[in-house]
């Protein structure tokens, strides 16, 4: 019986590695990659949470993607599963955004997001 092939948890459009591969080479070079995660938190109630990421965790998902390492909380796999990670930049903004299939709903202000756990 073959396996299943394991589901991507989540890709980096080139938009979002070339920003994250600027930040990273503009930073102090203690940072080995990025943190993803999600939190409660917001209208919608939950938010996607973004930082620097300095060492691997023991239960960390480690995604490899266009040159960059995305570290993912293993409490976010399940919400984050087949999210494409971007870097948008409009006219009087610049952020990374997150496409997600998992997303049921945002609020108006769009900091927070209703995301429900992957059907594998």
């Amino acid at each position: 019986m073959a396996l299943r092939p394991r589901p991507k948890v989540i890709t980096l459009t080139d938009a979002a590695a070339n920003r994250v591969t600027e930040i990273m080479e503009a930073g102090d070079g203690n940072c080995i990659g990025l943190r993803l995660g999600v939190e409660n938190g917001g209208c919608a109630g939950m938010a996607y949470k973004l930082e620097y990421a300095t060492e691997v965790n023991p239960l960390d998902e480690v995604v490899e993607e266009k040159g960059i390492k995305v570290m993912i909380d293993p409490k976010a796999i399940l919400f984050l599963i087949g999210t494409e990670m971007d870097y948008v930049v409009e006219k009087l903004s610049a952020q990374f955004t997150f496409n997600n299939p998992n997303q049921t709903d945002a609020c108006g202000c769009g900091e927070s997001v209703m995301l429900q756990a992957a059907k594998l």
